[in-house]
């Protein structure tokens, strides 16, 4: 039952894709949920991929394409990590009172620093997309890397990691992740990596990404307990969005 409740938590919660309530959420139950992350997110994954085959059999130039690409993953997850860039870059440059800066990303508008963010890593994104979709492989490259990107969920969310709300959509699910889980989901995010870097010709560059990509959310994370007291899902949205932009142009390099 608890693996049935995490899966839909994961699927409910990170997807657009509709799925019947868990029948309980609990920190047991939300901890593998972010384990999950990456599996949880393939019907998003395939989604991106069919865009990509879609674009390249009608001969859409790759910019164009790039972008189709990021919409729709935008709206399969409701822009839900992208809404949590945006708060989180803006929550860290608002002041220096941690209660001042989680106000503002709680309820605050999207200020300069959010939509900074928000253009910056979108066109990171789009650019490496742009140069990763004109390899014959690309298509399906995109589908593995979205789903790899989600493993920095089960980092981010390690055991130890404060949460910096008692309430909250993240709360139940920050410092709930045990280390084994976070191994084991890095372990599926490496055979997806290591299978996406096969199909673009080495391997190594996109292993090399996804250590960076771990240090990305740590770095991420260790800012935001410092400088806020802990985490909240605003930060692992922006996780996500950062990781997904490491995967993608460390695949650019290949």
């Amino acid at each position: 039952m608890i693996v049935r409740d995490a899966w839909l938590l994961a699927t409910g919660t990170l997807t657009a894709v509709r799925v019947p309530p868990p029948s309980r959420v609990d920190r047991s139950v939300a901890g593998l949920a972010m384990v999950l992350a990456p599996v949880a997110v393939v019907p998003l994954g395939a989604a991106a991929a069919v865009v990509a085959l879609v674009a390249r059999w009608v001969d859409l130039p790759a910019p164009a394409a790039a972008y189709a690409v990021l919409l729709v993953l935008a709206l399969g997850t409701r822009a839900f990590h992208w809404d949590g860039l945006a708060d989180t870059a803006d929550g860290l440059t608002a002041s220096y009172s941690p209660a001042r800066s989680l106000e503002v990303m709680r309820t605050g508008p999207v200020g300069p620093a959010g939509v900074v963010a928000l253009v910056l890593v979108a066109g990171l994104q789009a650019t490496a997309l742009t140069s990763l979709l004109r390899h014959e492989h690309g298509w399906w490259v995109v589908a593995l890397l979205v789903c790899a990107s989600r493993a920095c969920l089960a980092v981010a969310c390690l055991r130890g990691v404060p949460a910096a709300r008692a309430e909250g959509l993240g709360v139940v699910h920050v410092g709930a992740v045990p280390a084994l889980g976070a191994v084991v989901s890095l372990l599926v995010a490496a055979a997806a990596v290591a299978a996406a870097g096969h199909g673009l010709g080495s391997p190594w560059p996109l292993l090399a990404g996804l250590l960076l990509m771990v240090a990305a959310v740590l770095a991420l994370a260790l800012r935001c307990v410092r400088r806020l007291g802990g985490i909240t899902g605003d930060v692992l949205g922006a996780a996500v969005e950062v990781s997904l932009a490491v995967l993608l142009l460390a695949a650019a390099t290949v």
